[in-house]
């Protein structure tokens, strides 16, 4: 019997223990405040992931609702470098997978802190998970207007009822005659005083005709209305201002240059240092849309182009194609411009030629860009002179030639490759 109690008694204390193990981790779950965690996950972690898609670290939402091991994920979170050094097969197989680039180490953060962020995690996925998916999949509706067949039904209708009428007036005018015809009375009169209203109209045409002063006014108006009409169109020929053709991506100006004050030489490269202000290259919108906006149709676009997979962050050069982008601003073969001569030299900004781009959702061509519009703006535009290098040189050669002194072409800019090539 004492032995029977001996063995009741510690199998007690094992329930016990066991009961007790389990309620102290139900009660670190219970612990475990996502409200906390969120704040923690936006000033540490968004740098690098978001939870429903990959950017530079996987998606977390998926991730840690495969993996339940939240020790595990505490000790990676902290550091896991630690964990790669010492071969854990997991830590290792996700370090592989992003090429070896390393997490940052958050030390910082206490268990409890590790703790919040994986609940937050798996609260806000759990949502993402359980929302409303909308009707006819996640692409939206494009609005693309009433159908070709639809306006060309009701241009016939309205062509058919004209026709109805024109046909609907000429029978009511004829059974009319036919009535009056039928109750005796003569359309004579009536066919008097047209023929008589036809006569005095031919009459005053002709008496106009006769006026000599008043055709020659006509003829004159006439010659210099048609004149001014031609001097304009010929005026105007390759005059493309406000061309404004549809690009193959959404790129808006008012959103970049404006609301965000990105710099236009950000991107247009070029005008600083040659001729053209070249077209930006796909890499430089990957900088920030590797991971902003990566959910967007139009991003995507970019995407395809340069072959990119935001699920791997990997690139495929054989997918590559170009962007057919559409050039608004043309100048002729025969007119030379060079955008560093004008923005560096100068120091003009890409709003006197361009307007005002940071308010443009899509960008048209602003100026008239003929030679009048390019030479009144060289009369009114003063040079500035002081501590401009290019000046300096010039001012210098100017000093040497009222000293007697030799001076090359070369000195003058004269071997620079621009001048030539062009």
């Amino acid at each position: 019997m004492r032995n029977i109690s001996l063995i009741l008694k510690q199998f007690s204390r094992s329930v016990l223990l066991v009961a007790g193990l389990v309620a102290a981790g139900f009660n670190a779950h219970a612990q475990a405040d996502a409200a906390k965690g969120e704040a923690i996950f936006k000033a540490k972690c968004t740098a690098c992931h978001k939870i429903e898609t990959r950017m530079t670290g996987p998606a977390l939402g998926p991730q840690l609702t495969e993996e339940t091991d939240d020790a595990y994920l505490i000790k990676w979170v902290q550091n896991s470098q630690a964990l790669v050094a010492a071969k854990n097969p997991k830590a290792v197989k996700i370090f592989n997978e992003f090429n070896g680039t390393p997490m940052t180490s958050f030390e910082d953060l206490s268990d409890a802190d590790v703790s919040n962020v994986i609940t937050y995690v798996r609260t806000e996925w759990k949502k993402i998970q359980e929302a409303p998916k909308p009707a006819g999949g996640d692409t939206a509706t494009e609005d693309k207007g009433p159908s070709s067949v639809v306006v060309w039904g009701l241009i016939g209708v309205i062509v058919i009822a004209f026709i109805v009428i024109l046909v609907l007036n000429k029978v009511i005018g004829t059974l009319e005659r036919l009535l009056l015809n039928k109750g005796g009375v003569a359309l004579v009169e009536e066919d008097e005083e047209e023929e008589k209203a036809k006569a005095d109209r031919t009459a005053i045409f002709k008496k106009i005709i006769k006026n000599k002063k008043l055709v020659f006014f006509i003829v004159v108006c006439g010659t210099i209305a048609m004149g001014s009409w031609q001097w304009v169109t010929l005026w105007n020929t390759n005059v493309h201002q406000g061309y404004q053709p549809v690009q193959p991506i959404k790129y808006s100006h008012e959103l970049h240059a404006g609301v965000m004050k990105i710099e236009c030489q950000y991107c247009h490269v070029a005008a600083f240092k040659g001729k053209n202000a070249s077209i930006p290259s796909l890499n430089i919108c990957m900088n920030c849309h590797k991971s902003v906006k990566t959910e967007s149709a139009e991003i995507h676009k970019i995407y395809d182009a340069l072959g990119y997979d935001p699920n791997t962050a990997k690139y495929d050069s054989t997918k590559a194609k170009p962007i057919q982008w559409v050039r608004i601003h043309n100048l002729p073969d025969l007119a030379y411009f060079n955008h560093s001569q004008h923005v560096k030299v100068g120091g003009i900004k890409c709003q006197t030629c361009h307007g005002q781009v940071q308010e443009m959702k899509e960008v048209y061509q602003y100026s008239p860009l003929t030679m009048k519009w390019c030479i009144q703006c060289h009369k009114r535009t003063e040079v500035n002179g002081k501590g401009n290098a290019y000046y300096d040189s010039i001012l210098a050669a100017h000093d040497k030639i009222k000293k007697g002194e030799k001076v090359t072409a070369a000195v003058l800019g004269g071997i620079e490759c621009a001048k030539c090539h062009y």
